[in-house]
């Protein structure tokens, strides 16, 4: 136990003979990550995505066959986005050099897109106004709109990844002579 990173060691010894182990450093935190376009689309992704999913689960949904399929695409997507947000926040894709992170990113907001569009036709085709409940034909219809707006969301997202991959905006030289400079 007392060879274990962490444990508090007991002091011993002269006051000037220090045996503490430096302090962990933290991994720096990417503020202008946040304020980006992608930072910026991945923070409305998250909050849309759980307003989706924390709307359709305050429902009845289990009833209903089509709200599974809302409820697994919102739920997986949100939390993906959560983790990458994370990811890009702690400067990992600095770290892990060798993944191609704009390429992952663009698959990535690609399918979510793509599973989205399908989650938002499904339930806003599965929300039916003559509902006996009236508080889940409300949340029913506020989680389409919400599930409209995260397709859309992902959808810039991808066109921005896609820029990205591709390095529109820039020529190789300019970024091999940039980069090494």
């Amino acid at each position: 136990m007392a060879g274990l990173p962490g444990t508090v060691r007991p002091r011993s010894g002269s006051p000037g003979a220090s045996s503490a182990l430096p302090a962990p450093r933290l991994a720096a935190l990417d503020g202008a990550f946040v304020c980006s376009p992608l930072g910026g689309l991945m923070g409305a992704q998250a909050v849309l995505g759980l307003l989706v999913w924390a709307l359709i689960a305050d429902t009845t949904y289990h009833l209903h066959a089509a709200y599974g399929w809302v409820m697994f695409v919102s739920i997986f997507f949100w939390v993906a986005t959560v983790l990458l947000f994370i990811t890009y926040l702690l400067q990992l894709p600095l770290k892990f050099y060798v993944i191609p992170w704009p390429l992952v990113l663009m698959i990535f907001n690609a399918t979510a897109t793509v599973l989205y569009i399908t989650a938002f036709i499904t339930c806003s085709a599965a929300v039916q106004p003559t509902s006996w409940r009236q508080w889940d034909y409300n949340r029913r219809a506020a989680a389409s709109f919400f599930a409209c707006l995260v397709m859309l969301a992902y959808g810039v997202s991808t066109f921005l990844s896609f820029r990205a991959w591709k390095g529109l905006g820039s020529n190789a030289a300019t970024s091999q002579v940039t980069n090494h400079a």
